[in-house]
């Protein structure tokens, strides 16, 4: 990991929000990301897409996101994200 980098979080847990922790790893850790949702079975795949989506536009290959739902709708998803994702790369 390159210094400067370290884990990061955006959200909260009230309704209709979701808590994105990014902790940036090591080149070649790949992408896991750990979903919790009420709305797994309808919603998880969307969900991750839209997690993977916002990585990729950062450029980034290689991270642990933990995501605890509450409802959140894709914009939000995305902003959590792009926030979450500024503070581990030490912008934000």
């Amino acid at each position: 990991m390159s210094e400067g980098r370290r884990e990061a979080q955006a959200g909260t847990l009230e309704s209709a929000d979701i808590l994105i922790t990014v902790a940036l790893t090591e080149p070649g850790a790949g992408l896991q990301i750990d979903l919790v949702s009420p709305t797994m079975k309808q919603y998880g795949a969307m969900i991750r897409q839209v997690i993977e989506k916002v990585l990729t536009a950062n450029g980034i290959a290689d991270a642990m996101v933990h995501a605890n739902d509450k409802g959140a709708l894709d914009y939000t998803i995305e902003a959590r994200m792009q926030t979450a994702i500024d503070r581990a790369v030490g912008k934000g």
